[in-house]
């Protein structure tokens, strides 16, 4: 399968070159500065010099407290722009593949969200990644696909607890009342090869199992890298954080285990590998164990 993916210097756009050329599948990437993904004409050469099977869009503006005062550019990348994706990849003949998230959905339920409920977005990043599963539906063939709570090689969660017990951080204050689905970039890569090779169309959710709030994540953390440091829970409010969260925006991850046949490994697995990862990558570039 011949894959064009967007964002391609991101945790997900990294982590599918990897899992795409380990499954055989010919992967183009394509990220910022060359290509932006908001200037339609350069998105539609680029696909059409591609000509791939499907279209994975792994870019996004994910900066969700900023979002708040620069909503328009948000809309403009995570909305507009993956219009546009729909209309180019009708052209190509492609399938569109939208990678969205949990803040589509506003945390009042009392159980998992399943890929039916309807989304009511609390911040402006959620709003404009539901704008963009609204553009995404526009393609003849789409795959909506929400995941959460992102780890992997990049900026994220784990990175920064990890570069705080390196600055040798004796106290970690983490936010306790969010609960959510930590999910490792590595396996979110694989389930999409597995929808995409299951012929898989319209909104899927895939998370790693389980949930923890913030807390309990760095909790985990902490614990499998061996460290000291002790972790303090507290409330949202106490993060005075300028977007809105949602308190609950635990996946169902059903639908996914349906279609291909298995869930995606606990996410403590998932944190345990990006972990052993991290280590022999340094070891590579430093000092090599004996």
């Amino acid at each position: 399968m011949r894959l064009f993916v967007t964002g391609s210097r991101g945790q997900l756009g990294r982590a599918l070159q990897r899992t795409a050329a380990a499954g055989g599948h010919e992967y183009i990437g394509r990220d910022l500065p060359e290509l932006d993904i908001t200037d339609a004409t350069a998105v539609r050469d680029a696909v059409a010099e591609a000509r791939p099977d499907a279209v994975i869009n792994c870019a996004a503006y994910t900066a969700v407290d900023a979002a708040e005062a620069d909503e328009a550019r948000a809309l403009a990348v995570n909305g507009g722009a993956v219009a546009g994706l729909a209309a180019v990849a009708d052209e190509a003949g492609a399938l569109l593949v939208q990678i969205s998230t949990d803040f589509v959905f506003d945390g009042a339920s009392k159980r998992p969200y399943r890929e039916d409920d309807p989304p009511h977005p609390l911040s402006a990043y959620g709003r404009t990644k539901l704008a963009g599963e609204r553009g995404a539906e526009l393609a003849r063939r789409h795959l909506i696909v929400r995941t959460a709570w992102l780890f992997g090689d990049g900026a994220n969660f784990v990175e920064a607890i990890h570069r705080q017990l390196d600055a040798g951080a004796s106290e970690l204050r983490v936010v306790g009342d969010q609960r959510g689905c930590p999910t490792y970039a590595v396996d979110l890569a694989g389930a999409l090869l597995r929808l995409l090779e299951a012929g898989a169309s319209g909104v899927v959710h895939v998370v790693n199992q389980g949930q923890a709030s913030w807390f309990e994540f760095a909790v985990e953390i902490v614990r499998q890298l061996g460290a000291a440091a002790e972790v303090v829970p507290i409330s949202t409010a106490d993060a005075a954080r300028p977007a809105p969260r949602p308190a609950y925006s635990v996946l169902d991850a059903s639908r996914f285990r349906g279609i291909v046949g298995a869930d995606l490994p606990p996410w403590q697995d998932a944190l345990a590998r990006r972990l052993a990862a991290e280590e022999r990558a340094n070891n590579v570039d430093g000092c090599p164990v004996d």
